[in-house]
Formats: structure tokens, sequence, C-alpha cells
């Protein structure tokens, strides 16, 4: 049954990569042309979704954005994986009475969710694809650190590590060489799971318009556009809805495999 939903998140997220990669390639009609074909047109030739209210082919849209939420999600889980692997590693080797001051600031930070810091940054710097990256990143940075962490903790009391220690191995080392590959896979499976919520929150800040800005094909902008049109013309605002949780919901399904995969402990209950 793992195995099973491991497999299906994978194919979800292949679909959301493939189409990202087409849209580099090709798109039936041009993601940005206003006046492509009539506005609000039905599914059907040339327009396999239909069009939007300014004439803009919806499929179209729907393969460029993936290409925006793909950048949105790798820039700011890069972002947070950059800061909170090294931190998480190297809180693990503080005192106890600095590892707890480390995990209050943690919480404290939890309190700022990407939303709201976005809209923080939006307002010093303006609404942007780069604002939207960077409060998504920072926000993620605590779960980072927080996993890192845990598991840098779990192998320290390892053999191999206290040998390591006890033959002068410089902790630098001891943390590249022994801790962090045995930790990796936590870090993989926190990554997956943060990827969807960046996919998510940049839909949402782009709703709100403080994400991608209009002249760039994205999911949530579309289902902003859509929301005048709901009741009459809805399908605007079901495609980039299901683009939407298929790439959620793909992330999120190969972020619970691999955890379920990798842990010895869940495999054997699985």
């Amino acid at each position: 049954m793992k195995r099973l939903e491991l497999r299906l998140g994978l194919v979800l997220v292949a679909a959301v990569v493939a189409m990202a990669a087409l849209s580099f390639v090709w798109t039936p009609f041009d993601p940005t042309a206003v006046g492509s074909g009539p506005r609000l047109a039905p599914p059907g030739a040339p327009h396999l979704l239909g069009t939007d209210h300014m004439g803009i082919d919806t499929f179209s849209r729907i393969l460029a954005g993936a290409r925006s939420a793909l950048y949105v999600g790798i820039i700011a889980v890069g972002i947070a994986a950059a800061v909170g692997v090294p931190l998480g590693l190297a809180s693990a080797w503080l005192p106890r009475w600095a590892a707890e001051i480390v995990m209050r600031a943690i919480d404290v930070a939890y309190a700022f969710p990407a939303l709201l810091l976005a809209i923080l940054l939006a307002g010093v710097f303006g609404g942007s694809t780069e604002t939207a990256m960077v409060a998504i990143g920072i926000a993620t940075i605590p779960a980072f650190i927080r996993v890192t962490r845990a598991g840098a903790l779990s192998v320290l009391s390892a053999d191999f590590v206290l040998a390591a220690r006890a033959s002068g191995t410089p902790t630098p080392t001891i943390a590249a060489r022994h801790v962090l590959p045995n930790v990796a896979h936590l870090i993989g499976v926190q990554a997956s799971v943060s990827f969807a919520m960046a996919i998510l929150a940049e839909a949402a800040l782009s709703y709100l318009g403080l994400g991608t800005p209009p002249t760039v094909p994205s999911w949530g902008r579309m289902l902003g556009d859509a929301q005048t049109y709901l009741f009459s013309h809805p399908l605007q605002a079901i495609w980039p809805g299901l683009a939407i949780a298929m790439a959620v919901l793909g992330f999120n399904m190969v972020g619970d495999g691999l955890r379920d995969f990798l842990d010895p402990k869940l495999r054997e209950v699985a």
C-alpha cells in the first residue's frame, strides 16, 4: 500500500514536471497573448480547456503555470534547506541550555507563516515572485532545523560517531561525513512536503496579488481572475484548482511514501 502511494505520488509529480518542461518548448497558444481566442470560450477545438476573460488560452496558461509553481518551490525549498540544515546540525552539538534557547526561538518563528511574512515583505519591497519565494523559504526554515536536529541527535549516540569523536575527528568533519548522510532521508522527506506547501503558499499569494505578477502565468493568479466568473463559468476556477491539487497531492504523497518506505519501523507496520 505504501509503495502504491509513493508510485502514485511520483506519477503526479512527473506529470507536473512534464507540463513545466513542455511549456518551455511548446504551448498551443501564447500563454500571455490577450485575445488569442474569444473571451470565456468553452472547452473545444482549438482551445482544449477554453479561454479566460481576456481570451487567453487556458490550457497554455496551465502548462506555463506549472513552470512558475516548480520555480517557486525549488527556490523556496532551496533557501530553507540551505539555512535550516546547517543550523539544525550545529544545534545538535549545543549544550542543553543553549539548545532550549534555539528551540524556543524556532517556536517564535513558527508564529510568522509564509502568508503573513509575504504581506510584510510585499509592503516593503512590493509583491513579486522573488518576494514570495523568500517569504516561503524563510517561513520553512524552522521545519528543516527541527527535522535535521532531531535526526542528528539520534545519530550522535551511534557507536561510529562516538568512535570518530574519540579519535579526535573535527566536529565539522563528523557532521559532514557521518551525521549528514544518515539524516539525508529525513531532509528529503521534509523537502518533498515543504515543496507541496510552497506551491500552495505561492498559489495563495498570487491569488491575493502578492506573488507572481499578472504578466506571468500562475495557477493562483488564474484562480483570482476566475472568482468573478465562478458561477457563470466555473471551469475557469476548476482547471487551475485541479492543477494545484494535483501538484500538492503528488508531493505530499511522495513525502509520506518516502517516510514510510525509508523508516524501518513504519515499513514493518505497513
